[in-house]
């Protein structure tokens, strides 16, 4: 074989294993893509659309509009989530970190007659964390109950009580009651809640999302603490915050 022969036939293996490497970014890219949130889209072609007008003004502010849309498009991110499929697992509903764990009355929209004091986990989600909620038990959906209110800081206590919010209370497969709750934040102006009164849901299945900044609470039964202690840092839709058959002692946690 001739030296150009060999260098033909480098060049050909070149050229294939580049092509194979576009194959693969091309299709990672598309993976990537397909986990976007529907609801997402709109809004990543409004950023898109301000990041060409503000190229035609300058090529930096170009920049900085990529820079926003390429924040938005990972933002509305929806990835796939492995759900342990143990009954009567209380399992995060969101991706943030636990901002306090309260013993509080249920929320008083759902006009329950108990008074009991339940364990209240809230969860805080900033602007990098996923914003798609997720059914925290199986069972069946009792009651869902939209309240407006104010956009103060989520992380502050008095949020549950005078932020905007969508209440969730649904009754577990063995009988008990959840009560879970999207809080808009302070930068948060949209609460999107696909849930209905009867309906039966299994844990870990997309129910919502909250856009930009926010908290999702979630009140346990009576009698059941949680597995999670405050700084800990919750994958929604696989995360256990408790565990209806296991009532252990609260526990706590050190940071290192």
């Amino acid at each position: 074989m001739s030296d150009m022969d060999d260098f033909n036939a480098a060049t050909k293996d070149t050229a294939n294993q580049i092509g194979q490497m576009f194959v693969m970014a091309g299709g990672n890219v598309a993976h990537f893509f397909k986990h976007i949130n529907a609801a997402g889209w709109p809004f990543i072609a409004a950023f898109a659309c301000v990041s060409i007008l503000l190229g035609l003004i300058a090529s930096e502010l170009l920049w900085l509009g990529l820079v926003l849309t390429a924040w938005c498009v990972y933002f509305f991110r929806d990835p796939i989530r492995v759900t342990p499929d143990q009954p009567d697992l209380i399992i995060a509903p969101a991706d943030g970190m636990v901002s306090a764990i309260e013993k509080v009355t249920l929320p008083q929209e759902l006009n329950t007659e108990s008074t009991a004091l339940v364990t209240r986990v809230s969860i805080f989600l900033n602007v990098f964390d996923v914003h798609v909620q997720r059914v925290p038990v199986s069972g069946t959906i009792k009651k869902v109950i939209y309240r407006p209110g104010k956009f103060i800081n989520a992380t502050l206590d008095k949020a549950s009580d005078d932020n905007e919010r969508s209440t969730v209370l649904m009754e577990t497969t063995s009988g008990k009651q959840v009560a879970f709750v999207q809080i808009a934040g302070l930068i948060a102006r949209r609460i999107i809640n696909t849930l209905k009164a009867d309906q039966a849901v299994t844990a870990g299945e997309r129910y919502g999302l909250i856009r930009f900044g926010s908290r999702v609470d979630v009140y346990l039964p009576e009698g059941i603490n949680p597995h999670v202690i405050v700084g800990q840092r919750m994958i929604g839709g696989e995360t256990i915050i408790a565990d209806l058959n296991n009532a252990i002692s609260a526990r706590t946690g050190i940071a290192r």
